[in-house]
């Protein structure tokens, strides 16, 4: 994930993409971090998001050291514990909804 801030000038082609609003459901304190990620990237969280899918479509990692620490640090902030590890196990419980 590059940390190129919205007015340099881009390094490498752009892509035209048609985008769409999305009703996606995720869970709190994960929201959290992505967009506290967001902020310190200086990007919106959907191109946050687009570019993590795309990194692991191709079975790469979106971001650097750096970056991985600030996610370690945004994840004690907010109280995520939550890794990989988690994935396609989590459920709502419904007395909160």
């Amino acid at each position: 994930m590059s940390t190129q801030k919205n007015d340099e000038p881009p390094t490498s082609p752009q892509f035209v993409v048609k985008r769409v609003q999305t009703g996606v459901r995720i869970e709190r304190r994960l929201l959290k971090v992505l967009k506290g990620l967001a902020e310190y990237l200086d990007i919106t969280l959907g191109d946050l998001m687009e570019g993590i899918v795309l990194h692991a479509f191709d079975g790469k990692c979106a971001f650097g050291s750096t970056t991985l620490e600030r996610i370690q640090d945004l994840k004690r902030v907010y109280g995520l514990e939550l890794d990989a590890s988690a994935s396609h196990r989590l459920r709502e419980d419904l007395n909160d909804r």
